[in-house]
């Protein structure tokens, strides 16, 4: 049985030309305008674009703390941040008298040819001050995709480095996500993804995600199952030989994957598995990092101690982009002595998003807003879903810390029995939700949550609530009650 909403056709009205449209670009337009426009110019990212194009893009013109409005003056929560990003919230005036004093400045010069400038000297010294205490130094791209590219990069050298030519495979995970270059999705393990790749980078490899509720078998705990999960680490490096695995990459938790937190017993043998075996310990930051855990870091919360980080979207909460690798010590110390490391971006270290970022993670800081979802408002939000979707007749699980959630959709929750067409569910959901002027995710059958982190909690009861309605609706769309 298949569940789907109904595609509500979006149809154009006679429109002029798209040039003589664009001729008015100085003016407000109308809905209509904007998405003709739209339509006839823009190709989105990860869509069906002959299915947008005929329902039509919502467009949003305007945003203020959690909240955004549409081009017909509805107001949404944003239970998503952006895309994980705007941790200190929108309209924050400090990231844009930050940006508009740089341009004036120095809008723009590279740190190539033995150059460099104040913001991204300011932003890597206040990056040590934050970061855990081994991590000294930091290489700058423009986001999440680049960095993951950029970790290989620096895996590989520092490998050769150290006379370990042999070391040449990385080890992933099946549905983890980092990034959107042809290296940084071949690292993912994203089926889909990789199905549009047929230049996948070579000598990735990856193992089974740590995914309890979807993937368990038997009466295994959750600790025993992600304990075993973590030793198919092991199981793949025997496989393919220790002296030829360079590292091992993986979110602290799956954010695209479903905001999927492992038992307490996976990461710890993560670890000890990638000492014992001389193998570089990666933790992709890039959603986990700058306070969405309660927790500087990702990593912390989990409690284990990586080589490199990516970092990026939190970096400038989403202002300009930016994304940055964290090196510790031993491997900065490595690619420092040895001679060039011949990688770079136009952009790396650009000076008007490092300073954004210097503005952003002093107001991260100052405000104590990490240190408010460590202890206030990120139990309260955890407390809130958990209560409210306790013995809900779709919900299976609720994963997460901080202000960060993962809500399983499930035809039977208490057998862990999934919807057979999850996606569709998911969709119908998301679509209840968009709807209903909240913003939450569907990642196949979970929805995901990821608020910015300035929310009070009269807005994160304005989430929850929003939330119950759609998955109601869902539930009562599917027949079950």
């Amino acid at each position: 049985m298949s569940y789907r909403t109904e595609e509500v056709a979006y149809v154009q009205p006679a429109q002029p030309a798209a040039s003589a449209l664009a001729a008015q670009a100085t003016q407000q337009r109308s809905t209509a305008e904007y998405r003709a426009l739209d339509a006839a110019h823009h190709i989105h990212p990860f869509s069906d674009m002959g299915s947008l194009n005929r329902s039509g893009s919502r467009v949003i013109v305007k945003a203020q703390g959690v909240y955004l409005w549409d081009s017909e003056g509805n107001k949404v929560i944003d239970g998503m941040a952006g895309l994980w990003c705007v941790n200190v919230g929108y309209g924050r005036k400090e990231l844009a008298d930050a940006a508009y004093k740089q341009m004036l400045e120095l809008p723009y010069y590279n740190t190539f040819f033995k150059t460099t400038h104040p913001p991204v000297i300011e932003l890597s010294a206040l990056l040590a001050e934050l970061a855990p205490e081994a991590f000294n130094h930091f290489f700058y791209c423009n986001s999440g995709s680049e960095g993951n590219d950029t970790v290989l990069r620096i895996v590989h050298q520092y490998w050769a480095t150290q006379g370990k030519h042999s070391k040449k495979f990385v080890i992933s995970r099946k549905n983890g996500y980092h990034g959107s270059t042809i290296a940084g999705g071949t690292l993912g393990g994203m089926g889909y993804m990789h199905e549009q790749m047929p230049s996948k980078v070579e000598n990735i490899v990856h193992i089974d995600q740590p995914y309890f509720f979807g993937e368990a078998q038997g009466n295994l705990t959750p600790e025993e199952f992600a304990l075993a999960r973590a030793q198919q680490l092991e199981a793949k490096i025997l496989e393919i030989g220790a002296d030829n695995v360079a590292a091992f990459i993986g979110e602290p938790f799956q954010g695209a994957g479903g905001v999927i937190f492992p038992a307490s017993t996976y990461w710890p043998e993560i670890q000890r598995i990638c000492r014992k075996y001389d193998i570089l310990l990666v933790a992709d930051e890039v959603i986990g990092g700058f306070g969405r855990t309660g927790e500087w870091f990702a990593h912390q919360h989990f409690g284990f101690e990586p080589d490199l980080i990516t970092l990026a979207k939190g970096l400038t909460s989403g202002y300009v982009p930016m994304g940055a690798v964290g090196l510790h010590d031993r491997v900065a110390k490595a690619i420092i002595e040895n001679g060039d490391f011949n990688h770079g971006l136009t952009y790396s270290g650009h000076p008007v998003a490092a300073a954004v970022a210097v503005a952003n993670l002093k107001l991260l800081r100052d405000e104590k807003i990490v240190d408010r979802v460590k202890n206030d408002t990120g139990p309260y939000f955890q407390k809130q879903l958990r209560e409210t979707f306790a013995n809900h007749p779709i919900i299976g699980e609720i994963s997460g810390t901080g202000l960060v959630a993962g809500l399983q959709l499930a035809q039977d929750p208490k057998a862990r029995k999934r919807f057979a067409n999850g996606g569709d569910v998911g969709t119908i959901c998301r679509d209840f939700c968009f709807n209903g002027n909240l913003i939450m995710r569907a990642t196949g059958d979970r929805m995901l949550l990821s608020p910015p982190l300035v929310i009070n909690k009269l807005e994160i009861d304005e989430i929850v609530s929003k939330a119950k309605k759609a998955i109601d609706a869902t539930a009562q769309q599917l027949g079950i009650s």
